[in-house]
């Protein structure tokens, strides 16, 4: 007979994913949520065994309760010191130092070839573990973010003055740190607990747990990764745990569809390898996106991770430049115009080419026209209002598809497609590096008046 959905591959493949193999009971034993295991007369175990806490804490990470952990993100550290700030704050107007890395879920399905986290957390199919309170794990996160990181880089005295005031208050949660959000069964109310706080949330989900997906109240923007154009390439470079885990991505798509037709700012983000960017890639992503209908496109070059070599994976043959991530966005504008709809996925505006951040090698694709500015074809309102999205969070009419452009604001020309600062915000100095990034896209120093000649080095 055939393996349930949710069974683990075989034995080898197990071994060839790193996964200790172990026989599973035909009928698993716990359900996905703590409710199911009332009945159990076995508590629970945590998520964490002792040596994965230690090496996560060996690595930056602040576990928070027994399954939960924050990070200082290098883009935080950099804006305190006015050095630049992520691609979140050129496409969306977050504040950098003002955004606090986390999951309330360490545990992930897939062990992705280019996960930036090296595999240092654990993985799982299901939720079969103890939960921590909601309240608790924010208020442990919030508290932690600003003892240990923020004020890491104040006391330093590396900060800006000015910056280093506005850090003490978290403004926005990046739930990408490593693992599933989704997979935490009381994640819903966890939400509510950042946004009774004010704090956005920009969640990101691998796209292998749809139900929880649809379950999923409103948030922010909500992302879903989309790591392969086709069933064959997720396998070999998502790696997932789920034998079916390219259905349980086009599921995840629909769910996204759902949500943005629901009133939330929804993302496809596309991780590039160097291998991959292709026409006939394009047109696999393409068709997936289509799908998903979702507001914005981030088409990302891979980051380096350590784990490369282990793969036989050289930098060279696997990270883009900025330059072949445009020439890879422009490709991609070219299919999702060229594609054709498949199934129920309901018509939807193009999508065009709206802004860029070359030092996180990401380019951004976006409805259009629904997210120009009415009547004027070069600007964009991809930014967000995020006091009104706050003030908007109650009120159902903010419920419907539209509605999501009364919390939108215009684009910074410095972030726009093509702009001479490639992303950089001008208030910015970028960070000086020793060895230059090997790109042919933009020389800064000579095509923007507003950055100094002497960062040219960093190119």
């Amino acid at each position: 007979s055939s393996l349930p959905t949710d069974s683990p591959r075989d034995a080898k493949s197990m071994q060839l994913l790193g996964v200790r193999p172990r026989r599973l009971p035909t009928r698993w034993p716990f359900g996905p949520t703590s409710h199911a295991r009332a009945s159990c007369s076995k508590p629970a175990p945590p998520m964490l065994k002792p040596e994965q806490r230690e090496a996560l804490q060996q690595k930056g990470y602040e576990v928070i309760g027994t399954h939960s952990a924050v990070k200082m993100c290098r883009w935080t550290k950099n804006s305190l010191k006015g050095k630049g700030q992520c691609y979140k704050h050129s496409f969306y107007g977050i504040s950098s130092h003002q955004c606090m890395e986390a999951t309330p879920s360490l545990a992930c399905a897939n062990k992705c070839t280019f996960c930036w986290r090296s595999h240092t957390n654990p993985v799982a199919m299901r939720w079969v573990f103890d939960e921590d309170e909601p309240e608790r794990l924010v208020e442990g996160m919030v508290e932690a973010h600003g003892r240990k990181f923020v004020n890491q880089v104040v006391l330093s005295g590396a900060a800006q003055e000015k910056r280093a005031a506005e850090a003490a208050e978290v403004r926005h949660c990046a739930l990408s740190l490593v693992g599933e959000p989704v997979l935490y069964p009381r994640v819903g109310e966890f939400l509510s607990q950042l946004h009774a706080r004010r704090i956005s949330t920009f969640l990101v989900t691998n796209g292998q747990f749809p139900e929880q997906l649809e379950a999923l109240p409103r948030v922010t923007q909500l992302y879903c990764s989309i790591d392969a154009p086709d069933p064959e390439e997720l396998v070999r470079v998502g790696r997932p745990l789920f034998v079916d885990a390219w259905e349980r991505l086009l599921r995840s798509l629909d769910a996204l569809r759902m949500h943005g037709q629901r009133g939330t700012r929804t993302v496809c983000r596309l991780t590039l390898q160097k291998g991959s960017l292709t026409r006939e890639a394009a047109r696999g992503y393409a068709k997936l996106v289509r799908r998903a209908a979702p507001d914005f496109v981030e088409a990302k070059g891979v980051t380096p991770v350590p784990q490369f070599a282990k793969y036989g994976m050289s930098l060279a043959d696997t990270v883009p430049t900025h330059s072949e991530v445009r020439e890879f966005a422009a490709l991609l504008q070219e299919e999702l115009a060229n594609v054709e709809l498949e199934g129920d996925a309901a018509p939807v505006d193009g999508y065009a080419l709206a802004a860029e951040h070359r030092h996180s090698n990401a380019v951004l694709l976006a409805r259009s026209p629904f997210w120009r500015v009415p009547g004027c074809h070069e600007r964009w309102r991809t930014w967000i209002d995020f006091e009104a999205f706050f003030d908007s969070l109650d009120k159902p009419e903010f419920e419907a598809e539209t509605a999501k452009l009364q919390y939108s604001a215009e684009t910074p020309e410095w972030a726009l497609w093509g702009a001479a600062e490639a992303g950089l915000d001008p208030e910015d100095v970028p960070r000086m590096s020793s060895r230059p990034r090997p790109d042919d896209y933009v020389n800064m120093a000579s095509r923007s008046p507003r950055v100094r000649p002497r960062e040219a080095s960093l190119l």
